[in-house]
């Protein structure tokens, strides 16, 4: 069997243009493991409302961001491939879950090189419905209708494996070299917490009580909260970060229903209030730098911050194209080819 790899990412408009920017929302906030209410409610929501009234504010907001060879998110995974690509003796496609560069473009490049036996990388650390449940689910109705013979494996949540934890926690400390900061906060994309009780495989241990993460159970290995709870424990612990120096936040939230907390902004805004003037963030939930990392935190983050009477905000870009993060890679992706199993 010839094999291949698929790297998928999230994905971006084509463009910063409002009309763009409305088709992207569109496919994906359509999406059941996204807005997981009846198709009805999220037709009314996304069509009705949030089409209508959020593709100016987001187009905006991209806008801030683009770079001129095109969407950072994009030009990032394309770096990271090409990389990759030199390390790998077989063929290495992209493909994002919402966008242009879809799913089917990408299973298809490595079809049309022959390759009959796929690796597939969901770009996100921790497990999530919203992120690796809905690629994993696309891939596989996608191969089903249009590549049947061919054979699908993929990465798991690669959290709490050691030598991704190394990986991270250096790049944060190369970052953080030379600058003097009071707080570090560990921002994680933020999901509604029904979706934390609708990946319990125990349907009773997740109760977002504080508690039920610290719990060992199996309910863990879908349990997005507890992986981010958990970066952050093996991270402090690897830099050997004092209790009090660093914690856990995340962002991004939408809509009225309860969202995993603390939130971001609130959190960023605390911290000011408390008098600490100099912090440094973190967003270990993405592997590439993105809308939510370079506008929302980046900017937005800093502002709320100095407000507050904050000075100095130090924001950590993501693992990216970093050498050391592309031959982690490569090397679960060399693994994986000579073993036929995937483990992390």
């Amino acid at each position: 069997m010839k094999k291949g790899v698929l790297l998928v990412n999230l994905g971006s408009p084509d463009s910063p243009d409002p009309k763009d920017v409305k088709t992207y929302l569109g496919e994906f906030l359509m999406d059941e493991r996204v807005i997981d209410v009846p198709l009805w409610a999220r037709t009314l929501l996304v069509k009705g409302i949030i089409l209508n009234t959020r593709p100016k504010a987001s187009a905006a907001a991209y806008k801030k961001i683009w770079w001129e060879e095109g969407s950072p998110l994009i030009v990032i995974s394309k770096r990271l491939r090409k990389k990759i690509q030199k390390q790998i003796e077989f063929p290495v496609a992209l493909a994002m879950r919402y966008g242009s560069l879809t799913i089917k473009k990408g299973l298809q490049e490595l079809v049309d090189k022959g390759v009959d036996e796929v690796f597939l990388i969901p770009l996100y650390p921790q497990f999530a419905m919203a992120t690796t449940e809905t690629i994993l689910v696309l891939a596989e109705e996608v191969r089903k209708t249009h590549f049947p013979e061919l054979k699908i494996s993929d990465l798991p949540a690669f959290y709490n494996n050691l030598e991704y934890i190394e990986v991270l926690s250096n790049s944060i400390s190369q970052h953080l070299r030379g600058k003097d900061y009071e707080h570090l906060l560990f921002s994680y994309h933020g999901v509604p917490e029904r979706h934390i009780r609708k990946s319990d495989v125990t349907n009773s241990h997740c109760k977002i009580d504080g508690n039920c993460c610290k719990t060992p159970s199996k309910a863990h290995q879908f349990c997005y909260k507890h992986q981010c709870l958990e970066v952050t424990r093996l991270v402090a612990e690897k830099l050997n970060l004092k209790e009090g120096t660093y914690s856990t936040s995340f962002q991004s939230r939408l809509g009225f229903d309860p969202w995993l907390q603390p939130y971001t902004d609130r959190t960023i805004e605390r911290l000011g209030k408390e008098g600490i003037k100099k912090m440094a963030i973190v967003t270990p939930a993405f592997v590439s730098d993105c809308l939510e990392t370079l506008e929302e935190i980046a900017m937005e983050g800093e502002e709320i911050f100095h407000e507050m009477g904050g000075h100095s905000f130090t924001t950590i870009p993501c693992l990216n194209d970093d050498d050391h993060w592309v031959a982690l890679l490569s090397k679960w992706i060399n693994n994986w080819a000579m073993s036929e199993t995937v483990t992390v």
